[in-house]
């Protein structure tokens, strides 16, 4: 078996995002405001490019709180149609943010 070896400064290909670029909107939703209220976890649409240590740093920066965990999904877009034509909705991904038990964000 080969591994491969990168060196300790390895930095992944792709741009650099800025915090306000990494997080694109929250997702309030019922299911989203469940998990906000019981879990203090809460749920972000982000860049499809955006990694989970990019994820975090952009969150504590723009709401000033401190993260404890980042669960990201890759949603596959929805089949749409239009009388005879089918396409799809675009893919986008999906981020629930865990916050440590002293800070909350309020989007209300």
């Amino acid at each position: 078996m080969v591994t491969l070896r990168r060196p300790p400064n390895y930095v992944r290909g792709g741009p650099v995002l800025e915090p306000y670029q990494v997080v694109i909107r929250p997702l309030i939703t019922e299911k989203a405001t469940h998990v906000a209220e019981r879990h203090n976890a809460y749920t972000f649409e982000v860049n499809s490019l955006a990694t989970k240590t990019e994820i975090k740093q952009a969150v504590e920066v723009l709401f000033d709180v401190k993260v404890a965990d980042v669960r990201t999904q890759n949603r596959r877009g929805k089949p749409r149609r239009h009388k005879m034509r089918v396409g799809y909705m675009r893919n986008w991904k999906k981020a629930v943010v865990a916050l440590h038990e002293e800070y909350r964000i309020d989007f209300y």
